[in-house]
């Protein structure tokens, strides 16, 4: 929250959804939840729809904490809009915490159907009860994992059901994001015998996982998402040698097929058919997520892809400042 605030206030409505695609999931987590939207002051009837995705380790609800000097996103929003830099717009920030720290937000037989939850459940629920987006008027955005979700449901797009797309430093380019972290990631199981089952036993029931833990937890929720093993713990199986930590071949062919970058070419038209497309990442990006961005320029660029791309001079994070850039964006393209 920043010391003075004194714009007009939206209303913010916490509600409990049960999903039906949720319900059995892989991984036990719970498919009764609450979620939360903001509705603007003043805005009249059927404002746009914009649908928040956390990064990993977070929920939409935690857009919502108070921060020092800060602002949460709905008093972000509320500044802008009062500024007039943006029309008025609805906010969802749903909740898709899962037990393995976080969610890329596409389907997946590992952690479950999330792409489908937010797509055929959630997002219709709430414009219905509400009176929001709907055809023409639904955006989607995050950061790091947040980002690649919205960016892949953008790719990923059945009859255009979304119209607006922002991906801060997402996740993209696999080869840089994630190649990398397999040795250190072999390094933290081979204190347990090479086990996830042990290592993930462990790590629950820690008062305080150490950053490297934390990373593990990652690299193993995206083998869950990316390349589920239905007969694994969690459904997870690596893609190298639990030994010597060499590439197996057809598990690394199946991550790709979720790397934006592999796939870009494949879903063109979907692309073509938003009304905006954002993407951006900090030029110091500590998961070389810059790289795949650069990339990802080079390709919508090469494939006639209308989009607005940028590269700021910072990390990965505390970049929320960036968003008075997109949401002015997704807002005026809807």
């Amino acid at each position: 929250m920043k010391i003075q605030s004194h714009f007009p206030t939206g209303s913010l409505l916490y509600f409990s959804h049960k999903s039906k695609c949720l319900q059995g999931n892989p991984l036990g987590d719970p498919h009764v939840r609450t979620h939360a939207l903001y509705l603007p002051t003043g805005c009249g009837e059927n404002p746009p729809l914009l649908v928040y995705l956390s990064g990993f380790l977070s929920s939409g609800l935690s857009a919502l904490n108070w921060r020092a000097f800060e602002e949460t996103l709905p008093q972000r929003v509320d500044r802008l809009i009062a500024h007039k830099h943006m029309p008025p717009v609805a906010l969802l920030f749903p909740d898709c915490f899962t037990r393995l720290g976080g969610n890329q937000f596409i389907n997946s037989a590992g952690t479950g159907r999330y792409a489908d939850f937010l797509c055929e459940e959630l997002v219709p629920f709430v414009e219905s009860t509400h009176g929001c987006g709907g055809a023409g008027k639904r955006g989607i955005f995050g950061k790091s994992s947040g980002g690649y979700g919205a960016l892949m449901h953008g790719m990923r797009n059945p009859n255009g059901f979304w119209s607006a797309v922002a991906c801060h430093s997402g996740d993209m380019g696999f080869e840089w994001a994630y190649g990398v972290d397999f040795p250190a990631c072999l390094l933290q199981l081979e204190k347990y015998n090479g086990s996830i089952e042990d290592f993930l036993r462990h790590f629950e029931r820690k008062r305080k996982p150490n950053r490297e833990e934390t990373h593990v937890l990652m690299t193993l929720a995206m083998a869950a998402t990316y390349d589920p093993d239905p007969g694994s713990f969690m459904g997870i199986r690596l893609p190298v040698t639990l030994d010597t930590c060499e590439r197996i071949a057809d598990r690394w062919k199946n991550w790709l097929r979720h790397d934006p970058l592999e796939i870009v070419e494949d879903h063109a038209d979907s692309l073509r058919g938003l009304k905006g497309l954002f993407i951006d990442c900090g030029s110091q990006d500590e998961y070389r997520l810059h790289f795949g961005a650069r990339k990802m320029h080079r390709k919508l660029n090469g494939l006639g892809i209308f989009h607005r791309y940028e590269e700021f001079p910072d990390s990965h994070s505390g970049i929320d400042y960036r968003l008075d850039e997109s949401l002015v964006y997704l807002a005026h393209c809807l």
